[in-house]
């Protein structure tokens, strides 16, 4: 084996080793502070719920654990094991055209990765979820759903990747700047359709039947400066317990879903002030920052990896016979997974701080904290969330800060007044 293969090697064990002491980390703590009742949730959960709570977080942390594991060994397996090369080699011998060969290559690969990770995606839907009561999907409709998504992910991909190798080969010196170019355009393009062609797809979606909430949406949109075309509910409770609540749409008109489990479980100075805070995100532009963001970064990752693709040292590094372009992008992909994990913090530092920016919106327009403050209350006893998670574990992990940290800081807005 090549020495600087070693040195890959173990730079990837450290960042899974890393991973998982976040997890370890995350899970001592949780068993420690687990069964401490916050003051802000006095009254709102007993000692039972908090079990529960706890019990959630720590079966769904070690089934992490498990399905992680697997992962990182079919991963090494693929690289390291020889796997790559075999299955390179023989999709070389089909003699293929070059997009066509670059279509079948990967195709297989993420059918092979669908297909295993079918027994966790069964455990976690039919026996943690279950368990825990919110799953409340049959297994006909999680076949179908499977069967949907696997139509809809073949012919998403077959489109991105036949279209990504067609620039490669017409432009070879520029299609960095192309493909760049072109995934932009498709993810917003995605942005548009998603929520009018994929999203029916899997849920039914009608017209919210509380005429006095919807009045209430309308009102509080008008006053944020934000035009709303149709407020829907989503049928969300045939396949979960879950709540939620999203804006979708490009523009200056947005259209605003509710899952029907939020319109059960919230009352209606709860909704409006939830709502008050995706409208947060709207108007303080959170969504086209973290778009600029993330397209400045890939455009300088695709001129990076158009730089080192170049050569064929990563052929010979990992000792790949026929050497093709596809088998490239396959390790190169894997080796900057591990040089990004430094940075991986970045992205959910961000986030975090677009949430607390959408919280004081939020304040700032219902000018109260009361309806936040029982929301995020509601939200977190409903989906059991983990109200100790590790502060280390937090900043590699959390988009949202903790609830705990979210609620004072919403106390903290009366305060500063």
């Amino acid at each position: 084996m090549h020495p600087y293969l070693y040195v890959i090697l173990i730079a990837y064990l450290s960042v899974t080793g890393f991973r998982y002491l976040l997890d370890y980390l995350n899970l001592s703590y949780l068993k420690k502070h687990g069964s401490i009742i916050p003051p802000e949730f006095e009254g709102q959960i007993d000692r039972e719920l908090l079990i529960r709570t706890q019990n959630y977080s720590i079966e769904r942390i070690r089934f992490g654990f498990v399905s992680s594991l697997f992962n990182h060994a079919v991963i090494l397996i693929f690289l390291f094991g020889g796997l790559l090369d075999i299955y390179n080699s023989l999709i070389s011998s089909l003699n293929l055209p070059f997009i066509l060969s670059g279509l079948v290559f990967f195709l297989i690969l993420i059918y092979a990765e669908s297909l295993l990770s079918i027994p966790f995606s069964l455990y976690n839907t039919f026996k943690i979820e279950k368990k825990y009561g919110f799953n409340t999907m049959t297994p006909g409709l999680w076949i179908t759903d499977g069967i949907k998504s696997l139509i809809i992910s073949t012919i998403l991909m077959g489109v991105l990747i036949v279209i990504g190798f067609y620039l490669v080969q017409q432009s070879p010196g520029l299609w960095w700047l192309w493909i760049w170019c072109f995934f932009l355009a498709f993810s917003i393009f995605m942005m548009y359709i998603s929520p009018y062609v994929i999203e029916p797809l899997f849920h039914k979606f009608t017209p919210i039947v509380d005429e006095n909430l919807e009045s209430g949406i309308r009102d509080l949109m008008q006053k944020a400066g934000i035009r709303v075309s149709r407020v829907f509910q989503m049928d969300a409770s045939k396949r979960t317990k879950h709540t939620n609540a999203y804006f979708t749409g490009i523009g200056k008109v947005k259209r605003i879903v509710l899952f029907d489990t939020l319109i059960e479980k919230m009352d209606r100075d709860e909704i409006l002030s939830v709502l008050a805070h995706e409208a947060g995100h709207w108007k303080r532009m959170h969504i086209l920052k973290q778009l600029f963001l993330i397209e400045g970064i890939s455009l300088v990752v695709m001129y990076i990896a158009f730089r080192i693709i170049q050569g064929d040292y990563l052929l010979d590094l990992f000792a790949i016979k026929n050497g093709t372009f596809f088998a490239k992008l396959v390790i190169l992909s894997f080796i900057g997974s591990i040089a990004a994990f430094p940075f991986s913090p970045l992205l959910p530092y961000l986030s975090r701080r677009y949430e607390n920016e959408a919280d004081r919106f939020s304040y700032e327009l219902t000018h109260s904290t009361d309806g936040m403050i029982r929301a995020l209350v509601k939200l977190s006893k409903d989906n059991l969330s983990n109200l100790h998670p590790h502060p280390l574990y937090v900043v590699f992990h959390y988009s949202h800060p903790p609830v705990l940290e979210r609620i004072r800081s919403i106390e903290g807005l009366l305060v500063g007044k």
